[in-house]
């Protein structure tokens, strides 16, 4: 830990806490630290030349490394969701009080200046046990929690990490009060994202599904999770600049219909780009579920848009090299002599309008399946 010698540090008492503290003890990378700072008002921050930044509670950027001081506080349960809280924030509140309402013990530990470790709810032990475990009943009270306790098992049960039974049982009373519908669906969609691109992202949909949460915002993959896993496993090791876990969550809702997966998508916002890439995909999977002739390979690339976005078919073809690889070299050059084909050509020979567009149609069928002809498998 950095030792708090700064000039604008001298006479607070600041602790590192959370992730920092946690991956500092398991020995992974450190990249953010994270404050709490004890006795303080957001006077005295704001005259140290701190620049607050927290909408909800004091938080405060350091005006030199720009790290987040946040106050210590207490929270309250006062409505629905993730943001249905009181937060009171002031001198009086001690560092104890500001770890108890973390959400589990492993992100409950404080670290001192001088390396100190301060664990009140036994998180150093539950990391040797390789455990995940609710700081306080309070849990109960933040439905993300379920979401993000889940995530954390993506992240660390490679480790040998397990949800305590009695973390799981909250989680299964949160899934059955109903609070997980009361969640936003952009922070719905931000947990599971982040757990798409953890080690194991299988974790934490069967987390969801061991404590009764994934019918509430995964309901079309509740029946076919083992065969949606499977899928999930398969991407393209080129991702083509497009994140993993984006690639991952296309293949895993590769398992539904096109209604399912759209309905999917609508529940949780989907970024525009993480949609298109899932419907884009569930063509490459249908096209492979048969044998990819002319007809088929040509309607395969106008789904993708292919003649304006070029770059749609590359990125599925690192699916087609993952899924199918004896058909990589065919459908590239299929897709090459597609490409050569010349409407300016067409346009010579007196073709127009209607009768231009079939004509390119019919033309790039017939160099696909030249092309099928000479390099399929």
């Amino acid at each position: 830990m950095q030792k708090n010698d700064d000039n604008v540090l001298q006479g607070l008492e600041v602790y590192r806490v959370g992730g920092a503290v946690r991956d500092h003890l398991l020995g992974w990378p450190v990249y953010d630290n994270d404050w709490v700072v004890v006795g303080a008002t957001p006077e005295a921050m704001r005259a140290r030349g701190f620049q607050p930044v927290g909408r909800d509670f004091p938080v405060f950027l350091h005006p030199r490394t720009h790290e987040e001081y946040a106050l210590a506080r207490t929270e309250r349960k006062s409505g629905h969701g993730y943001a249905g809280f009181e937060v009171h924030a002031s001198p009086e509140v001690t560092l104890e009080e500001d770890l108890e309402r973390r959400d589990l013990t492993l992100n409950a530990i404080a670290e001192a200046d001088d390396g100190r470790l301060i664990d009140p709810y036994g998180g150093e032990a539950d990391l040797r046990a390789r455990l995940l475990r609710h700081v306080s009943p309070a849990f109960s009270e933040d439905p993300l929690r379920v979401l993000r306790t889940a995530r954390f098992l993506a992240r660390y049960s490679g480790l040998g990490f397990r949800i305590a039974e009695a973390t799981l049982a909250l989680m299964e009373e949160v899934s059955r009060s109903g609070e997980l519908e009361h969640l936003a669906a952009e922070r719905v969609w931000v947990e599971t994202e982040k757990a798409l691109g953890e080690p194991h992202p299988d974790a934490y949909f069967q987390a969801l599904a061991q404590c009764q949460a994934l019918r509430t915002w995964f309901a079309e993959l509740a029946e076919r999770l083992e065969a949606a896993l499977f899928a999930m496993a398969q991407v393209p090791c080129d991702t083509q600049d497009v994140p993993l876990a984006h690639w991952r969550y296309a293949r895993l809702v590769s398992v539904l219909d096109d209604a399912e997966r759209e309905a999917l998508a609508t529940r949780l916002r989907l970024p525009n780009a993480v949609a298109k890439l899932a419907r884009q995909s569930a063509l490459t999977t249908r096209l492979l579920d048969g044998l990819p002739s002319a007809e088929r390979v040509g309607a395969w690339l106008d789904g993708l848009d292919a003649w304006r976005r070029p770059e749609h078919v590359e990125r599925q073809l690192a699916l087609v090299d993952c899924l199918a690889r004896e058909w990589v070299a065919p459908m590239q050059q299929a897709w090459q002599a597609a490409q050569r084909v010349s409407p300016q050509d067409l346009i010579a020979q007196g073709f127009k309008g209607a009768a231009l567009g079939q004509a390119l149609r019919d033309a790039r069928r017939d160099t696909i399946e030249q092309a099928l002809a000479n390099t399929g498998p």
